[in-house]
């Protein structure tokens, strides 16, 4: 029971804003002085789990995927490819949108950063379809589910931090994750198409004048397909570590730069900054976790959950049916990061007792962590969204929106938990 209140009284700070990592810090802090028999003593290992966090090879492919997508966040690829694939597809009613999925998921293949993925569409692809006389919720939605789909497709940042929490081989998690994310990008696609096809008005083909040379499509495509092969395919092959490729994704990236003329030291100290106070974000959040589970696991919690869903349930079903329901739930109010490392070292004990793949169940854990980013009224996405866009949507036509997406979410983990060897095709 006290190990369930340390646990309620967590989450119940996180939802009152106070940041995360004394969240965490904090409530460890305060159970370990106020329960009788534990005292500071429990945080005997804390200097040495917090010298494992910074040591760790792994978890240095966060900085350096963050500082990728920084860069190319600045050196106009984006625009790009928008301007390309929607010149590709005119004529087709729902076109545009289809052009949006697609260079979402380009992105997302690219950068991993969902933050710097919505944005760049909400400037840059949202414009654009409320001129063409889009639907706004539909535009709206599509460039919120586009914009996060760095969740799940690699590289991808909660692929690295789950890959850490849950002891599991990132390069396995990556190429565990690419064929659930094409599926994800095909039920968008497939849905937007029915949508236009039933409400034509609300997304009207664009003329079809336009011709695009296949040089100029060559050009905006090639650089982020080169990109995802040297990053992505070193991994696959075996050739580099996803910390290696992730040193190399910077170089390319700053290569793009360079061939862009984007390159500049105002970009470069961007850049730097914002990967030093998103690093910096993640890992005291991560350091103020492992106080907390600490204490968490020296009061029994994660015995109890244990012995709930092993003993007193005992089925494998149950426990993916409640851990993935709870997740989606607490996608409505917390981030992400919160959910990675309070819930998920919880999940990984009862995980191993079943005997569920790992890599399995991180990919299904992706999908719905990447819902956390649509689900309103906390959805990051939507924020960035809604911040971007201005007075140009408002926040219920960006909910009204985004439902349809978040049920194909649903339906992508559902696809995914039915048919498993998605997951283990690249394996």
């Amino acid at each position: 029971m006290i190990a369930l209140a340390m646990f309620v009284l967590a989450l119940a700070l996180l939802l009152s804003g106070i940041p995360v990592a004394f969240v965490f810090g904090g409530v460890a802090l305060a159970f370990a002085l106020l329960v009788p028999g534990l005292g500071l003593d429990v945080f005997s290992l804390l200097p040495f789990r917090i010298y494992g966090i910074m040591g760790n090879t792994t978890l240095m492919a966060v900085p350096l995927f963050i500082a990728m997508g920084l860069v190319l966040e600045r050196s106009q690829m984006a625009e790009k490819l928008l301007e390309t694939m929607s010149a590709l597809f005119r004529g087709i009613r729902g076109g545009l949108a289809v052009s949006v999925v697609l260079v979402g998921a380009m992105l997302a293949a690219s950068t991993g950063i969902v933050s710097a993925s919505v944005v760049m569409m909400s400037i840059i692809a949202l414009p654009l379809m409320l001129k063409a006389g889009y639907d706004k919720g539909l535009a709206s939605g599509t460039v919120a589910a586009s914009g996060t789909l760095g969740q799940i497709i690699p590289p991808s940042i909660i692929l690295i931090i789950l890959g850490d929490v849950m002891s599991v081989s990132v390069g396995d998690l990556f190429m565990g994750a690419v064929l659930p994310g094409l599926v994800l990008v095909g039920l968008y696609i497939v849905y937007i198409l029915i949508y236009a096809w039933r409400k034509p008005d609300a997304a009207p083909a664009a003329a079809s004048h336009a011709h695009v040379g296949i040089a100029k499509t060559f050009a905006a495509i090639a650089p982020p397909l080169l990109l995802m092969a040297a990053v992505l395919g070193s991994i696959f092959a075996g050739i580099a570590s996803p910390t290696e490729s992730a040193a190399f994704g910077v170089v390319g990236a700053l290569v793009l730069s360079a061939f862009n003329r984007t390159l500049s030291r105002s970009m470069l100290s961007y850049a730097l900054a914002e990967t030093v106070k998103l690093s910096g974000m993640i890992f005291m959040i991560l350091i103020g976790a492992t106080a907390f589970s600490l204490v968490f696991n020296e009061l029994g919690g994660t015995d109890v959950v244990l012995d709930f869903f092993s003993h007193d349930i005992g089925n494998v079903w149950v426990f993916i049916g409640v851990s993935m329901l709870a997740i989606f739930l607490l996608g409505f109010f917390i981030d992400f990061i919160e959910i990675s490392f309070i819930v998920v070292p919880i999940l990984v004990p009862v995980m191993n007792a079943f005997g569920i793949d790992p890599v399995w169940f991180a990919v299904l854990i992706a999908l719905n962590l990447q819902a956390s980013f649509l689900t309103p009224p906390f959805g990051l996405a939507l924020f960035f969204l809604k911040g971007a866009a201005g007075s140009s949507v408002t926040t219920m036509q960006i909910y009204r929106g985004i439902v349809p997406f978040i049920a194909l979410q649903l339906l992508a983990i559902g696809i995914v938990i039915a048919f498993p060897d998605l997951v283990f095709a690249f394996l």
